[in-house]
């Protein structure tokens, strides 16, 4: 398939190649050995994702100063 870079550069998808990724609206792009890569990404909600952060930690009876400790030991304090 082919698809052609606008003055704008930008590219249109063509439609076949769209249907497999339904709901992704965005994709992360790397040159990788002259080829260009594109993955589907799925943007969330920060909050959507420190819920299930902080639902691990209480499931792992972690506490703050745990926290603490683990952040000074990865740090090298």
């Amino acid at each position: 398939m082919l698809a052609k870079r606008t003055y704008k550069n930008q590219l249109t998808l063509p439609q076949s190649v769209v249907k497999e990724f339904p709901g992704v609206d965005y994709f992360d792009v790397v040159a990788r050995g002259g080829e260009i890569v594109l993955r589907p990404v799925q943007i969330r909600d920060a909050g959507e994702s420190l819920s299930k952060v902080r639902a691990k930690v209480r499931a792992l009876g972690l506490t703050e100063k745990d926290i603490h400790d683990a952040i000074r030991w990865a740090r090298g304090k």
